[in-house]
C-alpha cells in the first residue's frame, strides 16, 4: 500500500493531464488571484478553512479511485483551445483512463505505471497509432523529482504553501447534486517544490478554488494560471514571451469506481519520450 502522500500525488497526475497535456477550459466563475481571506471570517474560521483545504487531498485519496471529468481552456494571442475530458483515476497507483474531446476529435488517453499513452485519430508516429511518454524519465531529464511528475502545481505540497491568510470560505453550492463548501485559495508559488522556476512561469501566486463535500473530499477543483511561454515565430521579431491563460476545472464523482487502465500492445506504440523532454527544456 502506498502512503497517503503518494495517493495524493495521483490526484496531481490528473491536474497535469488537464493543465499540460490537454492544454485546453475552465468555468466562467474564476477565482481572483491573491484574494485575501474574507473580512467577515474570524481567525478561528480561517484556521478551520485552512485545515479543511490542507486535508482535502488525503481525504479524497482515501476513496482509492473515482470517476473524473475535466474542462480546460487555453487562450493566447487572441486564440483559444477548449478540451473536455472524461474518465477515471486510481489514486493508489496513479493509473487513469480518459477520453479527450477537442477540435471535433476524440483522443484516447491512458496513464499506466507513470507512462502516458495517447491515440489521436488520423495521426501516427512511425506507422503506429499510439504514442507514449515516460513521465518519470522526462522528469529526471529535466532535473525534477520523478515522485512529483504528476503535479505541475504541486498539489501534494499545498499544505506547506498556504497559510490562514491564503484561504477563505466563499460559499456553498451543489456539485453534481452533492452539497459542497467552496474555498478560495491563493497558493504561494515560492513555497512549492521548484517554486523559483515555477514562479518565473506562472507568477507569485496561484489562484485555486476547491469545492469539498461533507467528508472533506474534493468534488471540484479549479486552477487558473497565466503561463509564460517562448514567443512563437508568428508573433513578430521582438522575442517577447507569450502569455498563455489556462483554466482547468476537474470534478470527482463515483468514489471507489473500478479503473481498468492497460498499456496498448507494444507493437502499436511509438516512444516519443525524448521529443517531449526536449520540448520541455525549450519551454523552460
Amino acid at each position: 500500500m502506498r502512503s497517503r502522500r503518494a495517493k495524493a500525488s495521483a490526484i496531481g497526475t490528473a491536474v497535469l493531464l488537464g493543465s499540460v497535456v490537454l492544454t485546453g477550459c475552465g468555468g466562467d466563475d474564476e477565482p481572483e488571484a491573491g484574494k485575501p481571506a474574507a473580512a467577515g471570517e474570524s481567525a478561528g474560521g480561517r484556521q478551520q478553512s485552512t485545515q479543511a483545504v490542507r486535508g482535502a487531498y488525503d481525504r479524497t485519496a482515501e476513496a482509492d479511485s473515482a470517476k473524473m471529468t475535466m474542462k480546460v481552456k487555453a487562450a493566447a494571442e487572441g486564440k483559444s483551445i477548449t478540451s473536455d475530458g472524461e474518465g477515471a483515476i486510481d489514486f493508489e497507483d496513479g493509473d487513469s483512463t480518459m477520453t479527450i474531446t477537442a477540435g471535433g476529435r476524440a483522443v484516447e488517453q491512458r496513464v499506466v505505471d507513470q507512462v502516458l499513452y495517447q491515440k489521436v485519430p488520423g495521426q501516427q508516429q512511425d506507422g503506429k497509432p499510439w504514442m507514449k511518454i515516460d513521465l518519470s524519465k522526462v522528469a529526471r531529464q529535466q532535473g525534477a523529482d520523478p515522485g512529483q511528475i504528476g503535479d505541475p502545481a504541486r498539489s501534494a505540497a499545498y499544505a506547506k504553501a498556504i497559510s490562514d491568510d491564503d484561504v477563505s470560505r466563499s460559499g456553498s453550492e451543489k456539485v453534481a447534486g452533492v452539497d459542497t463548501v467552496r474555498y478560495d485559495v491563493s497558493v504561494d508559488v515560492s513555497r512549492l517544490p521548484g517554486g523559483e522556476r515555477l514562479r518565473d512561469q506562472v507568477g507569485r501566486n496561484l489562484p485555486m478554488r476547491l469545492w469539498l463535500d461533507d467528508d472533506g473530499r474534493i468534488r471540484r477543483q479549479q486552477i487558473d494560471m497565466t503561463v509564460k511561454a517562448p514567443a512563437s515565430g508568428e508573433s513578430g521579431a521582438s522575442g517577447s514571451p507569450r502569455q498563455i491563460k489556462i483554466s482547468t476545472v476537474m470534478e470527482f464523482t463515483d468514489f471507489g469506481t473500478d479503473v481498468e487502465a492497460e498499456a496498448p500492445p507494444a507493437g502499436q506504440v511509438a516512444d516519443v519520450t525524448d521529443q517531449a523532454a526536449r520540448q520541455g527544456r525549450k519551454q523552460s
